[in-house]
């Protein structure tokens, strides 16, 4: 079902075209796991780290375009842009919310 994007999701969304490493880490739960790129990413200190990463090496601004939720599962479908071959390009964001609404797994394909 099409779903409204949740503050959490709004919030690091915001923070990502802002290119806000430490806002974007706040979205996140202390131990929530990030799987990118074929690598994954486990913990705030982790999650930021990887940001500074991408923010430093791809520099993307992303537009969510289609979110639709099942329970505390939000897949989203993105247009991402930046510095890097075949920009732009739509990515799915497949995020897990725990019960206070922080991102505890996130997955990008």
């Amino acid at each position: 079902m099409t779903a409204e994007l949740p503050d959490t999701l709004v919030r690091y969304f915001a923070a990502q075209n802002a290119h806000d490493a430490e806002r974007m880490t706040a979205c996140f739960a202390p131990d929530a796991t990030v799987r990118d790129e074929g690598r994954t990413y486990v913990g705030r200190g982790a999650i930021r780290d990887w940001k500074l990463e991408t923010i430093a090496k791809y520099g993307i601004s992303i537009r969510p375009l289609n979110p639709t939720a099942e329970g505390q599962r939000v897949t989203v479908v993105a247009k991402v842009t930046g510095n890097f071959p075949g920009s732009p390009a739509e990515l799915i964001y497949q995020f897990i919310l725990d019960d206070e609404g922080l991102i505890r797994d996130l997955e990008i394909h």
